[in-house]
């Protein structure tokens, strides 16, 4: 293998790998709003937790295009093989974002006879979530591959754990969500964001405890990787600096004043969590089945696709900080986007 085959797929599976974990987060918090319209009906409540997104939610949307497009362009067999596999969390995914997207902007319009756009909204959420987290554990778990095509069937991610994992998400997301509304709001709505969250954070915990045992236990290749010495000793930071940031985050949720610090250690938590994933499959991109030489496209079309990628990418990230940092500050009654 030369250089160039050799050093392309890292660096593709690198971009891959940030707008992934970006689209997570930035959306994340997004969807997490979306999970909590069905806790809060005050409607005065629900205008302010769709105000504080307003802004952002379209733009969020393009690191979920980066990660599907890159993943079909730069490694078309892992994009066929995950396809055939999870074909219909996935679709099921795409629908229900179509549906909170549209929600986005019909709801506005639609008032006072807003309830099925707020209905789209908070179903969708929660469903195109739900697939997001059952996504993930059908990968965890593995695709049944022949020659490196799938040759499972159409209901092998319908597994115990993939369910789990579904759950699991949502919890994590409404903890992105409820730490978020903290930051950008005040008064009744953050003393309720407040409470929601310690809920949501002590799910998300649970969540991850349980599925960091669950996964080595099923995946001998997983187990190896964590427990054999001296990787347990390496990798041991992971799983304290986790306990650390849940402090964090709960120290935040407990203390008036730090409206900043639980959605950050939210986030740290989310991070960790990626860093765990990584330890836990590099250098698989399908985990046990294709590595990502295995799986990428020729040096050439990598080489093409990426001139135009890192033109693109600061653009696209000096976007995302230029509208964060337009609307930043509180989001209180009567202010808005729309």
């Amino acid at each position: 293998m030369d250089t160039l085959a050799y050093v392309l797929p890292l660096i593709w599976a690198a971009i891959l790998a940030a707008g992934v974990t970006l689209y997570v987060i930035l959306d994340g918090f997004g969807l997490g709003l979306g999970i909590l319209f069905h806790f809060e009906r005050r409607e005065d409540q629900r205008d302010i937790i769709m105000n504080t997104i307003a802004p952002f939610w379209d733009g969020n949307q393009t690191w979920l295009v980066l990660g599907g497009g890159g993943l079909l362009a730069a490694f078309p067999k892992a994009y066929g093989l995950v396809m055939s596999g999870l074909y219909i969390p996935i679709i099921v995914m795409l629908l229900a974002l179509v549906f909170r997207g549209v929600a986005f902007e019909f709801r506005w319009v639609a008032k006072p006879r807003q309830e099925f756009w707020d209905l789209a909204f908070s179903w969708g959420a929660l469903v195109a979530t739900f697939s997001q987290g059952v996504v993930l554990g059908g990968l965890l778990q593995g695709l049944s591959t022949q020659d490196g095509r799938f040759a499972g069937g159409t209901f092998d991610w319908l597994t115990p754990f993939s369910l789990f994992c579904g759950l699991s998400l949502i919890a994590g997301y409404a903890l992105l969500g409820t730490t978020w509304l903290i930051y950008k709001t005040d008064g009744d709505l953050q003393d309720w964001a407040r409470d929601a969250a310690k809920i949501a954070l002590l799910a998300m915990l649970a969540a991850m405890a349980i599925v960091s045992l669950w996964t080595p236990y099923s995946v001998p290749r997983i187990a190896e990787r964590w427990f054999a010495w001296p990787n347990f000793l390496i990798f041991a930071p992971v799983p304290l600096l986790s306990l650390y940031a849940a402090w964090r985050c709960w120290h935040g949720i407990e203390n008036i004043g730090k409206d900043a610090e639980p959605f950050v250690a939210a986030v740290a938590l989310f991070l960790l969590g990626f860093v765990g994933l990584l330890i836990s499959n590099v250098p698989y991109l399908v985990p046990g089945a294709l590595t990502v030489w295995e799986a990428a496209a020729a040096p050439s079309s990598q080489l093409f696709m990426l001139v135009g990628t890192l033109f693109m990418l600061p653009i696209i990230l000096g976007y995302t900080v230029f509208v964060y940092w337009t609307f930043r500050g509180k989001v209180r009654a009567g202010e808005g986007y729309h």
